[in-house]
């Protein structure tokens, strides 16, 4: 094995760059060059480390486009606008021949669908119970880019590092590199980690032999697709975010979708239903992370005391981790849609409270929380005080919840 430190003395300049007439010497740099790659980058942490080519995935564009004129995309604008970029990775950087695609495995310790049990606390996405694993995968992808840089000096290779924000297709290149395949779920499926790969990119402009495509290894199986709590794919391998509880507590802006509020039980950021419930998550080992390593406080936080989260309590119980980024309203507008699934009457103060919130998307949802747990006469007169409330988005929250039968 190559040790980081040799690399200077195993690969010449510009090594692995297409240059004509250098045939086998060449084949032998870019060989060395990988290997020492790898081992730098299984030092670093990551799990897997495959190559394919800079193009464009096959059928990305007809897919892509087919997926935006449905609307199935919901309130990412981001992608229609980074379309044309999205499809090829070389319009991320001209010149670009090779795509190296990093795994890094977060494997839960246990069962990540055990929370969804605990009625009265919240069941928070394995992916989000730590540090936010953007910064974490840049990190090493740095590393990595500088390791290249500088093991192709003087000519030095151009290099960029992507971790999910960029408009870069990662699931289907990485498909293509042999990390794996994606399944009728839409996500990443590894015959070695399961459904739990965190995926990170570098495009450069040297020319690696590409690894081996990975087949699909679905089958018959529909596990993904049946445990779905919204009916969230309308068909195998198609996914419509509009009624994906992922994208509705943490990409969708406004009101939860009334018809799939009673669905989403206690899940107040992410859903991991379709990935946990993969069979070849029986080969998928614990992630050896430290940094991602799941927060005890995370692991089933109680609702009532997340409903009661003001600013500064929310930016300081998230700093450092990807909940963050969505704020204070949008979490409390899930912590309301959950209490309100709880089915616990003791969590209705921690919705009465929220009725006087500033922000009108929590104020909704707790309204509609309080139609869950509280009597048509306790929901009245709750109502009878609220004459202040101006907003018509509440206002409409009050009249169908004032008219809904109850049980």
């Amino acid at each position: 094995m190559v040790r980081p430190g040799e690399v200077a003395s195993v690969v010449s300049p510009a090594a692995g760059r297409a240059t004509p007439g250098d045939g086998a010497e060449r084949d032998l740099r870019q060989s060395r060059l990988l290997a020492a790659f790898r081992a730098r980058a299984a030092a670093l942490g990551f799990d897997v480390c495959r190559v394919t080519s800079a193009e464009a995935p096959e059928g990305a564009r007809e897919r892509l486009t087919a997926w935006l004129a449905e609307g199935a995309h919901g309130d990412m604008a981001w992608m229609e606008d980074g379309c044309e970029r999205r499809i090829d990775p070389r319009a991320l950087m001209p010149g670009a021949r090779s795509l190296i695609m990093l795994g890094l495995n977060y494997g839960p310790g246990r069962d990540p669908l055990a929370a969804l049990a605990v009625k009265d606390a919240g069941a928070i996405s394995v992916y989000a119970r730590h540090r936010d694993y953007h910064d974490v995968v840049k990190g090493k992808l740095k590393q990595l880019a500088a390791f290249l840089v500088a093991a192709t000096k003087p000519e030095r290779a151009d290099v960029k590092v992507f971790v999910d924000t960029a408009p870069l297709m990662e699931k289907p290149l990485a498909a293509r590199a042999g990390i794996g395949w994606q399944g009728k779920h839409t996500n990443l499926v590894s015959r070695e980690f399961g459904s739990w790969l965190f995926l990170g990119a570098i495009v450069t402009d040297l020319e690696f032999s590409p690894d081996p495509p990975e087949s699909d290894h679905c089958g018959a199986c529909r596990a993904c697709l049946d445990v779905c709590p919204t009916d969230a794919f309308p068909a195998p391998y198609r996914l419509d975010a509009r009624r994906c509880i992922s994208y509705l507590t943490i990409e969708h802006k406004g009101p939860i979708p009334r018809e799939l509020r009673s669905r989403m039980g206690n899940r107040i950021y992410g859903c991991d239903d379709c990935l946990a419930v993969c069979p070849w998550n029986k080969f998928a080992k614990a992630g050896r992370e430290a940094k991602l390593a799941a927060r005890a406080d995370l692991d089933s936080p109680p609702l009532a005391e997340l409903g009661r989260l003001d600013d500064a309590g929310f930016r300081a119980l998230f700093a450092g981790g990807p909940i963050k980024r969505i704020g204070r309203a949008r979490f409390l507008r899930n912590v309301m849609i959950a209490i309100g699934n709880s089915g616990e009457p003791s969590l209705a103060e921690v919705a009465r409270e929220r009725l006087d919130d500033e922000s009108p998307l929590v104020r909704g949802a707790a309204v509609w929380a309080l139609a869950q747990l509280c009597s048509r006469e306790e929901l009245a007169g709750l109502a009878r005080q609220r004459k202040l409330e101006r907003d018509p988005s509440i206002e409409d929250e009050w009249r169908i919840a004032l008219a809904a039968p109850k049980p």
